[in-house]
This record gives C-alpha cells, sequence and structure tokens, in this order.
C-alpha cells in the first residue's frame, strides 16, 4: 500500500484543481464522528473531482481520522449539492496507461480505507455524485441520500472506461446484477441516464433518504441511531443463480445493439459484472485495475477524452458568442402558440427564468390547455420530491395563457414562436408580434430548417431576430442552436446565449443555412439511406448498419422524430441543395398514408409501411459495411461542406452538436473525429477534419 501511495505523489500535476477533505468533529449522544467534507473551493457550477492529489487529500483525513481514538466513526460528504463529479480525467490524461493504473489503484486503495478502517463509515450523498463521486460512498458501510439530488450514476462506459475504483465489484454485490447492469451499462448508453436522489433509494444504492432542507443533520442524526444499535439496516439478499446469469445475458444484448461490438470498455465491464459473482474484493478490484490500464490504450478512450474537452470546456466558451456585456436582461418570456412544443418550451422557462412566461394561441381554450400541461408536469415533478411546495406555487403562478398578443407580449423581453414549420405561417406570426413589442424584444424562432434570414426580411428590425432551436424532448436533450441571420445584431446574439446559459443548455453559434447543423447532418444520413433502401437494401440490413456509429438504427430514428418531420427536412434540404439530397418517393407515400412510424408496438416493421417500399425492377443490395460505408462518406462530404460555408466555427462544433443534439457517443469522438479514425474524411474529401 505505501508504494501506490508514493507512486502516486510522483504524478501529482498542478494541471489539477485539488478536491481537499476538511476534518471536523461532530460530536453527538453516544457517538463523535470525524465527518469529511470534501471541497475544492470552487462553486457548484465545477463539481468536486479526484485526481492524485485529492486522493491523497482524502487518504490523509480518513488516516487521521481513523488514528484519532476520540472518533468512533467516520462520515464523508460533499460542499453544497455536489459529493463529486469522479476521476478528475484532465489531471490524467496526458500521463498514459502508468497514470491510470496509479491512479486507479491509488483509488481503491484509498476508498476502501473506509471498510476496512475498522470505525464505522457513512456515505452522506448531498447531491451530485458520479463515477468515483459514487463509488467513494459506496465503499463506506452505509449510506444516506439526499432526495433532491440531481444525478448518480457510473457513466464511465459512456466514457470509454469502466467503474475503476470499486463500482464494478460493489454495486452487484449491493443490489444484484440486473440492478448493476442498468446502472453500469443501460443508463450510460442511453444518453448517460442518471438517477436522482430518490430514485437511487429505491434503486437500492443508499439506506435511507432525507429532505435536502436539513440533509446533514438528519443523516448525522440516523448515523448515530445505526452507530448506537438503535437503528438496523436491513438488506435484500442477492439472488447469485440463474438472475446473475439473466442479468449478464441482458448486459450482452444491450452492449451489442447499442454498440455493435464498437466498445471495449462496454464488453469489458460486461465480463467485470460477470465475474463479481464469484470472485472477492481483493480480486474483483484488481481486475478493475487490468480493465483501467487496458481502457486506456484503447482510441475509443482518446475520443471520449476529445469529446469530455468540448462537453467541459468547449460549451462553456461557444465559439464566436459576442461578449457577454451586450446581453440584455429578461424578465418575461412570451410564447407564439401552446401546443406540446411550445408547452415544454414554457415549462423549461419557467423553472430556470423564473419570470412570468405566457402561453398565446388562437382561442383561450388552447391557450388554457397549455397552461395546463406546464401546471400538470409541476406537480409531477412536486409528488417526485424533485421540488418544493412552494416553488411549484410560484413557478404555476408565472405561467399564464392569453389571446391577445398586445397584453401578453407588451412588457415582454424574448418572445419565442413555436408554430407551424411554414415560412409564410412564421412571417405572419412575426409581423403581429413586432406591433405590439418594445423595440429592444428579441424575436426568437424554434424553427428546425427554415432560413432566419428570409423570416426576419420583411420586419422594421430584423436585426432582432435569432434562430433558438431546440431538440425533441426540450427537457431531456441538452444542445440548443442559436442561429444567426444576415442582419441579427450582436445584442440579441449575447442575449440568445445568454438566455441559452440560464436555460441550462449547450449552446452553438450556427450561421444561417438550410437545416442548421444537426438537422442537415441528419437528413444527409437520411437521405443516403433512404435512397440505398429505395434501391433495393431491405430496411433490416439498413437498420443493422449502424450499430455502435449512430444513437440508434436510422428507420428507428425515423419512427421517433416522424415520418412527416423527417420528410419536411429533406424537402427542404432538397430544395437548397438538388445534387445531394434525396426525397424518397416511399417515404412522401407513408406520409401521404398518415403512417406515424415504420415500425408497429410489437418493433417489427409494419406490414402496411413494407407495402409502401419501392419495388425496383433490378435491386441493388448492399451489405451492411457497404451501407455504413456509402453513408458516412456522405456525411463526411456534408461536414465538410458545411465547414467550407462557414456554417460554424469548426470541426468541434459539429462534434459537439452530433454528441449533444443526436446522441452520438462520446467514445466515437462525435462525428468528425470517428470519420477521421476510419479514415473516411480523407476517401471522401481528401483531407482529414483533425
Amino acid at each position: 500500500m505505501t508504494d501506490i501511495f508514493e507512486r502516486a505523489r510522483g504524478i501529482v500535476s498542478d494541471a489539477e484543481r485539488v478536491t481537499q477533505a476538511h476534518l471536523r468533529k461532530v460530536s453527538l449522544p453516544g457517538v463523535t464522528f470525524g465527518l469529511i467534507s470534501l471541497d475544492n473551493g470552487e462553486d457548484h457550477t465545477k463539481p468536486n473531482t479526484f485526481g492524485p492529489g485529492s486522493l491523497l487529500a482524502l487518504d490523509e483525513a480518513i488516516d487521521t481520522a481513523l488514528a484519532d481514538d476520540t472518533i468512533d466513526a467516520l462520515a464523508v460528504t460533499g460542499k453544497p449539492f455536489i459529493l463529486a463529479a469522479g476521476a478528475d480525467l484532465t489531471s490524467i490524461q496526458g500521463g498514459g496507461p502508468d497514470a491510470v493504473r496509479i491512479v486507479g489503484e491509488l483509488g481503491h486503495a484509498t476508498f476502501r480505507k473506509l471498510q476496512d478502517g475498522g470505525k464505522t463509515s457513512f456515505g452522506l450523498i448531498n447531491g451530485l455524485a458520479l463515477g468515483g463521486g459514487l463509488e467513494v460512498a459506496l465503499h463506506c458501510t452505509y449510506r444516506t441520500v439526499m432526495d433532491s439530488a440531481p444525478a448518480l450514476g457510473l457513466p464511465e462506459v459512456m466514457l470509454g472506461l469502466v467503474p475503476g475504483w470499486g463500482g464494478a465489484y460493489l454495486v452487484p454485490n449491493l443490489v444484484g446484477a440486473d440492478k448493476a447492469v442498468t446502472l453500469i451499462l443501460e443508463n450510460p448508453l442511453n444518453q448517460g441516464k442518471t438517477l436522482g436522489g430518490q430514485a437511487a433509494y429505491d434503486f437500492g444504492l443508499a439506506d435511507a433518504v432525507f429532505n435536502g432542507a436539513d440533509f446533514l443533520e438528519q443523516s448525522l442524526l440516523w448515523a448515530a441511531s445505526v452507530v448506537r444499535g438503535e437503528v438496523v439496516v436491513e438488506r435484500p439478499e442477492v439472488d447469485r443463480g440463474e438472475a446473475w446469469d439473466a442479468a449478464v445475458s441482458r448486459a450482452r444484448s444491450i452492449v451489442a445493439a447499442k454498440t455493435g461490438g464498437a466498445s471495449p470498455a462496454a464488453a469489458r465491464a460486461v465480463e467485470l459484472i460477470a465475474a463479481a459473482r464469484d470472485s472477492d474484493r481483493d480480486a474483483g478490484f484488481a481486475a478493475e485495475d487490468d480493465a483501467l490500464e487496458a481502457m486506456s490504450q484503447t482510441a475509443e478512450l482518446l475520443a471520449s477524452l476529445y469529446s469530455f474537452d468540448l462537453v467541459q470546456k468547449r460549451a462553456k466558451r461557444p465559439a464566436g458568442a459576442p461578449d457577454k456585456s451586450l446581453a440584455r436582461p429578461v424578465t418575461k418570456v412570451g410564447i407564439v402558440g401552446a401546443g406540446l412544443m411550445a408547452s415544454q418550451l414554457a415549462l423549461l422557462f419557467v423553472r430556470r427564468l423564473e419570470v412570468p412566461v405566457v402561453l398565446t394561441d388562437l382561442d383561450q381554450e388552447r391557450a388554457d390547455k397549455g397552461v395546463g400541461y406546464v401546471h400538470a408536469e409541476i406537480d409531477k415533478l412536486l409528488a417526485k420530491g424533485r421540488i418544493s411546495q412552494d416553488k411549484a406555487n410560484r413557478h404555476k403562478a408565472l405561467v399564464s395563457g392569453e389571446t391577445d398578443k398586445q397584453v401578453a407580449f407588451g412588457d415582454a423581453d424574448f418572445v419565442i414562436e413555436a408554430v407551424f414549420e411554414e415560412m409564410s405561417v412564421k412571417k405572419t406570426v412575426f409581423a403581429d408580434v413586432e406591433k405590439v413589442v418594445s423595440p429592444e424584444c428579441v424575436l426568437a424562432t424554434n424553427t428546425s430548417s427554415l432560413s432566419i434570414t428570409e423570416m426576419a426580411s420583411d420586419l422594421a428590425h430584423p436585426e432582432r431576430v435569432v434562430g433558438f432551436h431546440f431538440f425533441n424532448p426540450v427537457a431531456v436533450m441538452p444542445l440548443l442552436e442559436i442561429v444567426k441571420g444576415e442582419t441579427t445584431d450582436d445584442a440579441t446574439l449575447a442575449t440568445a446565449f445568454a438566455t441559452g446559459r440560464t436555460l441550462k443548455k449547450t449552446t452553438i453559434l450556427v450561421n444561417d443555412s438550410p437545416s442548421f447543423i444537426v438537422n442537415r447532418l441528419l437528413g444527409r444520413f437520411m437521405s443516403e439511406v433512404g435512397r440505398i433502401v429505395d434501391e433495393g437494401t431491405p430496411v433490416s440490413v439498413a437498420d443493422g448498419a449502424f450499430a455502435g456509429i449512430a444513437p440508434m438504427p436510422p428507420f428507428v430514428l425515423l419512427s421517433l422524430v416522424g415520418p412527416a418531420i423527417a420528410l419536411h427536412n429533406n424537402e427542404t434540404l432538397k430544395g437548397a441543395f438538388p445534387d445531394r439530397f434525396y426525397v424518397s418517393p416511399a417515404l412522401e407515400r407513408i406520409v401521404a398514408a398518415r403512417k406515424p412510424a415504420y415500425y408497429g408496438p410489437d418493433g417489427q416493421l409494419d406490414p402496411s409501411v413494407e407495402e409502401l417500399l419501392e419495388k425496383p425492377d433490378s435491386p441493388v443490395v448492399l451489405t451492411a459495411e457497404e451501407v455504413r460505408e456509402k453513408t458516412l462518406a456522405g456525411l463526411a462530404e456534408e461536414a465538410r461542406l458545411m465547414l467550407d460555408e462557414g456554417v460554424v466555427a469548426a470541426p468541434q462544433d459539429i462534434d459537439l452538436a452530433m454528441i449533444t443534439g443526436a446522441g452520438f457517443s462520446f467514445w466515437n469522438g462525435g462525428l468528425t473525429f470517428m470519420l477521421d479514425v476510419k479514415g473516411i474524411s480523407e476517401k471522401a474529401t481528401g483531407r482529414r477534419f483533425h
């Protein structure tokens, strides 16, 4: 053990933002706790992380508490609302496999003292706990969790890694293999899904759950009652028989469907879960160390670190965004429309901005229906313990419905339209709104493909029109494309970016062009695949060609988006770029027949849809590999053209958009990075993106 601590001191880097471990004594009747609080000295926007220096600081605090005879039990918690967000990847990424191995062993050596030190330990999960942040608590004898904690999980597989500080061994042995598969594989491969505090308690990760208002006090009182023997924690016995085998089988199916064998980390995580049934803790931890070292030598980890850097750094400083000081305050938001999208926007705006939000529609019944949707969603959050009764009441009071635009928007600073995707409709809406709003009011459009410049062209003040394109579902998808028309001024753009930040979205500047970033690339994707299928390749072959490349098969994606929306996007793109984009006659027939999806409820291709597909006289049937190569070549060409046209500033913006807006995987590096790695960039365009 001494050796690993000495080696760790040799790789401590100035690049690490060290998370300190502050130890203090807390005395309760019959029990004195050594309370260790993790704090990197930053606010909540910069979570605690664990690099070598942070782990050494925690180790010192644990040793001090264990050596103090006046301390009966240990407790570990974090700064307000954050336990820790896992490993400090920035501080170790330059050290190669040796550094990764050292940090893996160091984490095990430090955290296991919470199990082996001879004193009862408690992990008090007071907020976000991801990766190593959750694992430090898993090493404790008992755990409490704040009911409103926003995110608990083990996201490592999404990053091309595996849970390497005990998670792959401890979780299946705590909650069973099936739940471990959900936490370690299924959730990370499902857009990095996490658990809230109450859900984590229900899942079995914690032994008690308390409200955020007095979480620490209640946790320590409960912990003291456990130490005194007044409370006995009972956990269900883990099924180590057929249920474990079934869970491993499910894990392999998930990995095959989601990654197509393209993620070494996912495959290795399955092995770790399978082995955790029969191996002891030492063997389990050693296997995690071996797996981390092996993953550190894969191309997928390099891609993941690139993606991580985009999401953590570039996303916080959007390329081309105007100076923040130009942004105007937004004290009231108006929304044109009260349908589902408009209602989702209203919910997001009122929760994040906490300003009055007014929905308008053609009649009061429709406007009231939109308000009712927002109120119902707030009630759901309240029932789940995600918000307090006071906050629910305040948010509901801030949302209203109106038919008179003068009343609704006269004092609004920001008005966004969410009406039918038709240029003439949107131009009419903005012409009406401009008559009643102040000269400084921003006019934003949620269009997914139409020209911002044309939409603003007939207005007296076209400089205040900006694209503000969300992705569905609005509450879940992180990306917000902010689109600059030819006349959009810097104050409008700055206000849009500031609003996007407050909405907690990843914002990317896009210069006005058909379908912007994500929908243009997905349009090219579906255009290529649609042509291939119309020429004779079966849908099943096309859908099976992109496992490990795209987040879902193309015709599953088309079913999710809706055939009519996909058709409209491709019609817009073909109108702009007729030489590259293709509108499928089969898709036109499917939309005309009002088919909502390609697949039925049973997950099989709908026979009535199959009847509408093309039946070429001389079918050209491609293999899955040929489908993949041809489609990716088309994407490489489109991405290069977008950069040459100045649609975005750099390839990094394309990758950030595809990761946060289309769900492309971290371990592929988004799109352009993957095209470079596969050699497709040079084949299709004559040069690499990076």
